[in-house]
């Protein structure tokens, strides 16, 4: 499944909020610096599914606020 994101980099709690089935607002305390942001997101996505971080990749967006995460 794929899953579009909004990422939010250097907030002050990490918080996932989904706004349709595929659709999803991702808040990170990480900066975006060095890939920690979109790490800090996948290790959010896991969390919020119930399952591994090893099964969320990011596909596309790696430096835009705009991802595109797969879910296995």
């Amino acid at each position: 499944m794929r899953i579009s994101v909004r990422a939010k980099p250097a907030a002050k709690e990490t918080h996932v909020e989904k706004i349709d089935d595929a659709n999803f607002e991702v808040s990170v305390k990480e900066p975006p610096r060095n890939g920690l942001a979109n790490q800090a997101i996948a290790r959010a996505l896991a969390d919020h599914f119930g399952i591994a971080a090893s099964r969320v990749r990011l596909v596309s967006g790696f430096s835009s606020k705009q991802k595109t995460f797969e879910i296995s």
